[in-house]
């Protein structure tokens, strides 16, 4: 009898353990998505083939958010955003996103997935950045190229080697990305990455 009551002791205390951490998972899911007073949004910025709509739909349903994608939202208004570029220019199409940024500056409850240029614009960030915990996904260069298949859609890198484009973007970004935590995808699922943005988040 006296060699079961360690067993039963630590039992309870796991169990214990086990609800705290899920009363822990339920307040700051309160905190990020629930629309109490001080609510964070969460962000997934990143280059363009890092998963963040992909991740941010995960997200969303984990945390029983709403889910935004910015460049989604552009293109039900004015079209698909390689149109916009030939038709209007990338200007046109940065001031989209700046009116974006804007209209969701007073949102809250969110998961955003945004542009790959979106977070380094200063108007944006500073729409944003302040009321969400922003998260950047990362992967190589060479793992990017993999995931983008055919370019035809992708502006930034029309006329232009691939392969080189996407290294020239990732160096001209690298310190505005290094401003917000970082989540490697490489040799990850979705789920995987999604994972790893809940424990940064302490779920």
């Amino acid at each position: 009898m006296g060699g079961q009551a360690p067993d039963r002791i630590s039992v309870a205390a796991a169990r214990r353990s086990h609800s705290a951490r899920r009363e822990s998972a339920r307040s700051l899911r309160s905190l990020l998505c629930m629309g109490h007073d001080g609510t964070l949004n969460v962000v997934l910025t990143g280059f363009m083939g890092t998963g963040k709509t992909t991740v941010g739909r995960i997200l969303a349903d984990r945390l029983g958010c709403g889910f935004v994608d910015t460049d989604e939202v552009i293109e039900s208004r004015a079209g698909p955003i390689h149109e916009i570029f030939e038709r209007d220019g990338e200007e046109a199409f940065r001031d989209m996103e700046r009116s974006v940024a804007r209209e969701l500056a007073d949102r809250r409850g969110l998961v955003i997935a945004t542009g790959g240029r979106m977070m380094l614009d200063g108007e944006c960030a500073a729409c944003l950045e302040p009321t969400a915990e922003v998260f950047c996904l990362t992967a190589g260069p060479n793992i990017v190229i993999e995931r983008i298949g055919d370019t035809a859609g992708r502006p930034l890198l029309a006329g232009r080697d691939a392969s080189e484009r996407v290294r020239e973007l990732l160096e001209e970004r690298a310190e505005g990305y290094a401003r917000f935590a970082s989540v490697d995808t490489e040799g990850r699922s979705p789920d995987e990455v999604a994972d790893a943005v809940m424990s940064l988040l302490g779920l």
